[in-house]
This record gives C-alpha cells, sequence and structure tokens, in this order.
C-alpha cells in the first residue's frame, strides 16, 4: 500500500471534500506513491508523537488536527510548525490530516464522542448529534460518568441537581452550536470549549453545559477512525501496523 490507496479508504469513510473551506485536511506532507509500512494515529502532530512513529517503524502518521493552518513563507526550526515538518521529512514520515470531514462524517467524531458519552437513538448531522439516557440522571452524576468514560475534569455550568433528559454533543470548539441542542429538545449540551459569553446565552435558554475539554471530546474520533480503517485493511488481507498512539494528551507540556 502506499499513501495515495490508504488517502483513498479515509475518503471512503470522511470524504475530504467535506471539509470546511478555511480547513488544511489531506495529503500534507509526503507523495501520494510513498510505500506505507505502518500507521500511527494521533490527535496533533507533537515530538513525542514523532519520536513514538520512528519507534513504531511507521512512515505514515494521521491526525485529526492539521498542521500548517495558516500559510507559510518558511519552513525553518525557528518556531514548533516549522522544526515538526523538517523532522517528520527528515525521518520520510508521511502526514495525513482528517479534520472537520472527519468531525461531520457518519461515524466521525461527534458520533464517535456521542456513542462515548453513552447516548441511545443518536440523531443529528453536521457537527451535532443528540440522544437519550438509558436511565435517569442528574448532571452532578452524569457528569461524574463521562469523567470516567471520557477520562477527563468536566465542568458543569449550571444546575447540577437538574435530572438529565435529552444530551446534545458538539465537539472540540462545537460550543456555539448550543442553539442546536435546545432546538433539539435538549437541556443537556456537551462540548470541549465554550467562552464565557457563550455560556450565559445558553444558562440563559434553560441549557446547562458540561465542558470537557477539547482533547477528551475528539480523541473518541481519531480511535474511531483507526478501528474503521483496520477493519477495511482485514477485508482486505493486508497486514499493514495500524497504531493509535499511546503519547498521553498534552505530554508535551513541562510537568510542574
Amino acid at each position: 500500500m502506499n499513501v495515495q490507496d490508504i488517502m483513498m479508504l479515509i475518503d471512503a469513510i470522511a470524504p475530504f471534500s467535506s471539509q470546511e473551506e478555511w480547513d488544511n485536511s489531506g495529503l500534507l506532507i509526503g507523495a501520494p506513491y510513498d510505500p506505507v509500512q505502518n500507521i500511527l494515529f494521533a490527535l496533533d502532530v507533537t515530538d513525542p508523537v514523532i519520536h513514538e512513529a520512528i519507534m513504531r517503524n511507521a512512515s505514515l502518521i494521521v491526525t485529526h488536527h492539521p498542521l500548517m493552518f495558516s500559510p507559510r513563507r518558511r519552513i525553518t526550526e525557528d518556531d514548533m510548525e516549522g522544526r515538526l515538518i523538517r523532522q517528520l521529512i527528515r525521518h520520510g514520515i508521511s502526514l495525513i490530516s482528517a479534520h472537520t470531514n472527519l468531525d461531520r462524517a457518519p461515524g466521525g467524531v461527534n458520533d464517535a464522542l456521542a456513542l462515548q458519552c453513552g447516548l441511545l437513538n443518536i440523531s443529528g448531522e453536521g457537527f451535532f448529534r443528540n440522544g437519550s439516557l438509558p436511565e435517569l440522571l442528574t448532571v452532578r452524576d452524569y457528569a461524574d460518568q463521562l469523567a470516567s468514560s471520557l477520562s477527563c475534569a468536566v465542568r458543569i455550568m449550571g444546575p447540577s441537581d437538574r435530572i438529565v433528559t435529552r444530551v446534545g454533543v458538539s465537539s472540540g470548539s462545537g460550543g456555539d452550536l448550543w442553539a442546536e441542542a435546545v432546538e433539539a429538545g435538549c437541556n443537556v449540551f456537551i462540548t470541549g470549549e465554550m467562552k464565557h459569553h457563550i455560556a450565559l446565552s445558553a444558562a440563559d435558554a434553560g441549557l446547562v453545559v458540561l465542558e470537557c475539554g477539547h482533547y477528551a471530546t475528539e480523541y473518541p474520533g481519531i480511535c474511531a477512525l483507526a478501528e474503521t480503517l483496520q477493519k477495511t485493511l482485514n477485508q482486505l488481507q493486508c497486514n499493514l501496523g495500524i497504531y493509535l498512539s499511546e503519547v498521553p494528551a498534552y505530554s508535551f507540556f513541562q510537568q510542574p
């Protein structure tokens, strides 16, 4: 298999043509006919992720978040992104990113998040999903469940003793979609990040927001993509190695 083969398989799962016009999904580093040995899936490209790819003999990294959101005039090691690009090229590692196309795809980030949040009867499209819980829970009890299932801290914006009736989800920086949750009859909305003034508007509309962090709400999606691609490769009887990055979230930050 080569890079173009993997691109086509991912495109069948989350068409690159469906990405937002400001996005930068697709093949970002490498050549279509470069051979692929193993593939490492990660939410972001970081120094530890590149090191992990080298250790796993992975010639391709597939991420959710792209590099080069903004145009670059030069690629030097004066900044983090330039350094990462040079490392990837130096070690012959290709990079494919599936960002907003994976966010909105059936079975993509938001569907995976809804399942990880324990929702049933999931509906919705684009960057929003909603569903019901299998049992009656207070917001506090549900937040505790989410903290465990998503491995994150949960910030409750609203009354914690309210009974959860219907839940809306929008991963990452999806806080702006709170109105879709209200329209869908939700009284709880899960997202990664929400700005203060938007949270005030959501609260005024009677919506309790559970802010779970950007990484925690998007990581299920990259796991789902890796799993779907693995099933496809199994059907094709291809023994390509598929790995999920074991680098902990934000491990590149200096610990106190």
